[in-house]
Parts: C-alpha cells; structure tokens; sequence
C-alpha cells in the first residue's frame, strides 16, 4: 500500500487546533514553543484562546497551520515510529508545501516559521485592502474549463485568473474586484454556483508580484536541503526534491495556480498512491482526496486518537 502525507493550507485554522496534541505529546509543545521563540510571539496562546479574527490574519494563520501539521509529523515519528520516509511523497495545498518541506527535513522549523510570517505579511501588503477578491465556483459544472472561461470574461474588467484547481466543483478565481466580479456574473451564465471568499487578498494571482519578490529576497537567504522523500510541488503538480528547485518554485508558488486536483491525480495514478494522511488541523484535504481519488483511502490525523489509529494500522 503506497502512502502519500497531505498538508492543508489556509482555510482550516480554527481556535483551540492542535491544544489535544499538546496536552498529550512532549514533542508538540516543543514544536510550538519553538514557533513562538522563532516568531518572538506568542502564537501558541492565540492558537488555544484566539480570538479568532486574530487567528484568521494571514500572518497568523500560516504559521499556525504549519505548526500543528509539523506537530503531527513529529508525533508520529517519536511517539509512534512513522516517520515521513514510510510515505512515498508528501504534498501541502499552498502555505501546506511549506509545512510538508519542513516536515520532510528540507527547511528548519524556526525558518519555515519565520518564512511563512513574512509570506502572510507581503501577501497583505500587496494589494489595499478591497481591491482584491477571490471567489468560489462550485457545482457540478464547475470544471476547469469553465472557471478558465469565466476568469477570461472576468479580464475584460480587470485582473482575473484561475488560483486554486482543487477539484471538479471546486476552483477557485482571484484578482481585481471588478474583474472577479465580472467573472461570477459569466460563471453563472455558465451553470456555476459562485461564492465569493471572505479573504484579505487576491492570493495566487498575478497581483501577489511585489509579495513574490519579497519571497525571492527571503528565501535567497533560506537553507533548504534535499527532503527526505519528494515533495508534489503546487506549480508544476509534479515531485521536486532539488533544493534550488524548490526555492525558485515557492516564489513561483505566490503568484501561481495550485494545482492540487491535479497533484492528487498524479499521485493517485503514476505515484500508486492508495492511502492518503491528511496531517494537521481539520479535513479539507481528506474531502478532497475523497472526490479526487474515491478508490484510495483517505484519513485526517488531527488528534491523539486518530495518530495511534493510523500508526496501528500500518
């Protein structure tokens, strides 16, 4: 049975994630204090007490999430003997490929902490407050081609692409207001539902530059090393384990699309992968996987239970 480690990204923070890990296993309250020294902050007590617009910030979030997956990561290894390596690659959904990297031994714990701070804040900083939009387009009709078809009559207006391919009936578009605005309209003619997001920023669109060259500065200075096991890189939807590799794909990564559906169904098909483990705070990936892939078993380790359960199971 081959095994795939998954990673979630922004969207699955939620007050009082990963406090069971850290009553339970030495090796989480170590992650977290870690995080907190790195970042100067106190994150860790906002992860368990909140308040949740807090929490929610860009610059919180990240760094939060990556927390809880590497907490996960290390209590399995330590606690139970699963190390990363029993997997045969591991993929994060866009601030995820982050924690998947430092899980997998290719960034420190304190780097990626500080990385992924700075990631929230230019991400922030790039575009003024209202300016921006994202939005969902989901249903059954909702495929690829027709988010690409309303991204493109979304452009007439302004900035408008396709940002996050998840799965069939559900992508989603990011850009200028006016321009996913206009998108919503043409998805609709099309047959699509559209949500529009309650995000702070345009992310994964062309607007995200300047928040791109502030990465590029960053992570020129970061240490990466090889992973231990090939990391599914959200850009290319394809395994990448050189260092320089990935540093240039994490500044691709801000302005990119993530290619998740795609990712999923690589690893599915030419990765063999039959098992997959979501590893941190709540079940978005699992959900997906379960669409993606319905032949494979999917699995969210978010707690002590679920982590013996699966550790035993293997």
């Amino acid at each position: 049975m081959s095994l795939a480690f998954l990673f979630p990204g922004q969207g699955s923070q939620a007050v009082g994630m990963g406090q069971s890990l850290v009553e339970a296993f030495t090796v989480a309250r170590e992650v977290f204090q870690e995080i907190d020294d790195a970042l100067g902050q106190k994150l860790s007590a906002l992860m368990k007490d909140g308040p949740e617009d807090q929490l929610t910030l860009t610059e919180n979030a990240q760094p939060a999430l990556m927390a809880v997956s590497v907490a996960v990561a290390r209590v399995l290894d330590r606690d139970f003997g699963v190390s990363m390596d029993r997997a045969a690659w591991a993929a994060g959904h866009s601030l995820g490929q982050y924690s998947a990297l430092c899980a997998a031994g290719a960034l420190s714990l304190s780097d990626t902490a500080r990385l992924l701070k700075l990631r929230g804040q230019a991400m922030q900083r790039a575009v003024p407050v209202g300016e921006g939009a994202m939005a969902s387009l989901i249903g059954p009709k909702s495929d690829l081609a027709l988010a690409e078809a309303a991204a493109k009559a979304g452009s007439a207006a302004g900035v408008c692409v396709v940002a996050n391919d998840n799965n069939a009936g559900n992508i989603v578009i990011s850009g200028t207001r006016a321009g996913v605005d206009l998108a919503i309209e043409k998805a609709k003619e099309l047959g699509a539902r559209a949500i529009p997001l309650n995000v702070s920023a345009p992310f994964h669109s062309p607007l995200m530059q300047p928040a791109a060259d502030e990465m590029a500065e960053a992570l020129a200075g970061a240490a990466i090393s090889a992973p231990i096991i090939p990391i599914i890189d959200n850009v290319t939807a394809r395994p990448e384990s050189d260092p320089e590799a990935i540093r240039r794909l994490l500044v691709e990564q801000v302005t990119g699309r993530v290619r998740w559906r795609e990712s999923m169904e690589w690893m599915a098909g030419k990765g063999g992968v039959t098992r997959f483990a979501e590893l941190g705070s709540g079940k978005v990936l699992t959900g997906m996987a379960k669409r993606i892939a319905p032949d494979a078993e999917a699995v969210a380790l978010n707690g002590p239970e679920e982590i013996e359960a699966f550790a035993l199971s293997l």
